[in-house]
């Protein structure tokens, strides 16, 4: 596997990956989807960011995302991550900086309802008072079911309960507690110990239940590890055992059928080290939270008041090519829709104030007279 940078390159080539297109297949596993060249994604848990990326983390890849110093967002990217997984089921492997990291499966949030919720209004929105709306469409449902039979209308409701590959999630709501209790998580300290070694164990046993195989037919783990070099670990300052560890990480994770996602926060890190972490990540992510009232900011972008931060992509994961990915843009809006459900957006310029004629004629013109002339632009 092979990383190409992604750099501040705007616009599509003819070479860049589009997003994988779905591949119905009943040998594929829960929560993975088949790409080209033979490529194989597990979602990230924001249906943006999967969109962008190009179908979502690639299996056998090291996801690392540099934290803001000024606030915790790089969170809403691990929790929805690892909500993802715990929702397909798939086994996790959660390590953080903290004495409990169970208590840390608590904060995961649960699947938005929005469908659910956007079918009610829909037939709330279809039904009369007198009732006669309703009657027709439960008469339009038995021809349905006449003329086409019951094993079209059967697939069709299969169809809809299939397992959604890429959730929306409401941060508002807990996810349910049966579903955190599965034997497929464990949980892992990274402030007690002076040494990486635990952690690198806990990997290796975690990882060797899940060897690489071809297809989406294998099911597929998660590694979610928070701030790697935080200084509540006991590791902290060892640079180099860090370094040696997120290398021996890269190549266990490469041999088997899992993502891992390391969140870092680079402020903490020399140069040196924190360029030698950009190069070990198979894909890059950065996140910049937005200050609170950025008046020219606010005049630069439209919906700044949405926003909740930046997102940028320096580098994404590819397989079996030598081709760059080009990505359309780099740098995307973090925006809370309702106030539950995260998004990512392009970032678009505010139009400018007043019009373009008198701005123009008072910081001069290619004309030299005010009637106009054939030179004009």
């Amino acid at each position: 596997m092979a990383a190409a940078a992604g750099g501040q390159t705007v616009g599509r080539s003819s070479f860049s990956r589009a997003a994988a297109p779905h591949v119905a297949s009943s040998s594929t596993a829960a929560g993975v989807k088949l790409g080209p060249n033979g490529a194989a994604f597990v979602s990230s848990g924001i249906p943006d960011l999967d969109r962008i990326l190009g179908g979502g983390f690639l299996i056998g890849s090291v996801v690392m995302i540099m934290e803001d110093s000024d606030a915790p967002h790089h969170l809403l990217l691990l929790r929805s991550f690892m909500a993802q997984g715990v929702v397909h089921k798939q086994p996790l492997l959660f390590a953080g900086p903290m004495k409990e990291p169970r208590l840390f499966l608590g904060t995961l949030p649960a699947v938005a309802s929005s469908k659910e919720d956007g079918r009610q209004r829909g037939m709330g929105a279809g039904t009369s008072s007198d009732g006669r709306t309703s009657d027709e469409a439960l008469r339009i449902a038995w021809q349905y079911k006449k003329y086409f039979g019951e094993e079209k209308t059967s697939h069709a409701e299969h169809r809809d309960n299939k397992q959604e590959f890429s959730n929306d999630f409401d941060l508002r709501k807990p996810l349910e507690r049966h579903l955190l209790n599965a034997q497929n998580i464990e949980c892992v300290s990274t402030q007690e110990g002076d040494t990486l070694g635990v952690l690198q164990d806990r990997c290796s046993t975690f990882l060797s239940k899940l060897p690489r195989k071809d297809g989406g037919n294998a099911h597929a783990g998660r590694i979610a590890i928070q701030s790697l070099c935080a200084p509540q670990c006991g590791y902290f300052e060892k640079d180099w055992d860090m370094v040696s560890f997120i290398r021996s990480l890269k190549a266990m994770v490469r041999a088997s059928n899992a993502v891992a996602v390391i969140t870092f926060p680079n402020t903490v890190l020399s140069s040196s080290f924190c360029k030698r972490w950009q190069h070990l990540a198979d894909t890059l992510l950065s996140i910049k939270a937005i200050p609170d009232e950025d008046k020219e900011l606010a005049k630069l972008l439209t919906g700044y008041q949405d926003m909740v931060g930046f997102l940028h992509v320096h580098k994404v994961a590819q397989t079996n090519s030598q081709v760059p990915v080009i990505l359309e843009a780099s740098t995307f809006s973090l925006k809370l829709r309702k106030r539950r459900s995260l998004v990512l957006e392009r970032l678009n310029q505010a139009p400018v104030d007043g019009s373009g004629g008198p701005s123009l004629d008072a910081s001069g013109s290619c004309s030299s007279s005010s009637q106009g002339s054939q030179l004009d632009f």
